[in-house]
């Protein structure tokens, strides 16, 4: 087990003729805990995936510095480096079984000696061979029990003779899994792996992968951009954004409390709401129409002299109202649905509001009576808006 720590680490790629260099990462400081499973999660082209592979050895850096339990890495080679990486396409060896694909990384995690190699080589032939005729290698034996017992954490016993070909995607994923399981490394790092399975199948994995991790405490660092892998799997979630961290903490922590209108609407599903509002002496002033605040935050807004913000609130803090319902909405803001996404348990209702005709998400009861074009009232809850200055900071 070992922590893990990204010092102002930096990569830009050279210019090509008559450009500029690529700059990737901008001084990323993070700092992973022993036994902690870190989710990364940012947009395409963020550089999660490159943040990885300087960690793995397979990028190098352009400035800063990567330590492992407390050790500078950035001499090492990938292979000194004591770390598993599970990639996307899950690398597998397609000549090999699925039990020589679990034990590839274990043959050669040591050096050998001639005479070694030879002994393992000849045990490894003769393995299939009757007993008597079999040559005995203790490195060979272990090597075999190791598998075994990583075929029977992950299921894969039935699958130990069968090719990468004739597998499927989740079966694939496992053995991927189990090979960087095997070798007991000191940190995990996954890059997106459930990306290529379908929606159940993910799923399961998900929970596979989770239970898995607390069960043998490694250290992970998963590179992802769905929301649910997010907000599910990893005990803090970082955020990136072109080359530059965002934000740090765990997936409430994000969700409650974004730093920025990016956090704010990156992290969650449906993405928060933003409206251009007006601060007023009792609340808030949102396309003409008065809206009252908390407490708390009419005394937040009050210590703040800018005169526009940005405001912001989460689909499930806006309470739609049925049309057949009797009486006015109080605060309540007139809206028109004009769209509608039933997801069994719940809607989601896409409505133009008739104060500033901004468009907004509302998270709904999924036996609420609406239709499409149907007039609503949409009330905000007083405490839930969340302000973000001009440059969107919170």
């Amino acid at each position: 087990m070992a922590s893990v720590e990204f010092r102002r680490c930096r990569k830009a790629y050279p210019p090509r003729v008559g450009g500029t260099a690529t700059e990737v990462l901008k001084g990323v400081e993070l700092a992973v805990a022993d036994g902690e499973f870190l989710v990364l999660v940012g947009p395409s082209g963020c550089g999660k995936t490159t943040l990885l592979r300087l960690l793995a050895g397979l990028e190098s850096l352009s400035g800063g510095d990567v330590l492992v339990g407390g050790r500078s890495v950035q001499r090492l080679s990938p292979a000194q480096r004591n770390v598993a990486m599970v990639f996307q396409s899950y690398a597998l060896y397609p000549h090999l079984s699925v039990a020589q694909n679990l034990a590839f990384g274990l043959r050669r995690s040591r050096p050998r000696r001639g005479l070694q190699r030879i002994q393992d080589g000849l045990a490894h032939c003769t393995a299939p061979w009757p007993p008597p005729l079999r040559v005995h290698s203790r490195r060979e034996a272990a090597i075999q029990r190791r598998v075994q017992e990583v075929a029977t954490m992950l299921d894969l016993g039935h699958l130990l003779q069968r090719r990468p070909r004739e597998l499927s995607g989740g079966q694939k994923q496992r053995v991927a899994l189990g090979r960087a399981i095997a070798r007991e490394p000191a940190v995990f790092l996954m890059d997106e792996p459930l990306s290529n399975l379908d929606a159940k199948l993910r799923g399961e994995t998900r929970l596979a992968i989770a239970q898995l991790q607390k069960t043998l405490g490694t250290t992970t660092i998963y590179v992802t951009h769905d929301q649910v892998e997010a907000m599910t799997m990893g005990h803090r979630i970082a955020v990136l954004h072109q080359g530059e961290l965002q934000q740090v903490g765990t997936p409430r922590h994000l969700y409650n409390q974004p730093v920025n209108q990016f956090v704010a609407q990156f992290i969650g599903h449906p993405p928060m709401n933003l409206l251009p509002a007006m601060p007023t002496p009792t609340g808030l002033m949102l396309g003409g129409q008065a809206l009252p605040l908390s407490g708390r935050l009419q005394a937040a807004v009050a210590q703040r002299s800018c005169p526009m913000v940005t405001a912001g609130i989460r689909a499930e803090a806006l309470h739609a109202q049925a049309p057949q319902d009797q009486g006015p909405a109080p605060n309540g803001l007139a809206a028109t649905v004009m769209a509608i996404e039933a997801l069994g348990h719940e809607q989601l209702l896409g409505c133009r509001l008739a104060a500033g005709q901004y468009l907004v998400q509302v998270r709904a009861a999924a036996d609420l009576p609406v239709r499409l074009g149907d007039n609503i009232a949409v009330t905000p809850d007083q405490d839930a808006w969340h302000f973000f200055d001009a440059q969107g900071k919170a």
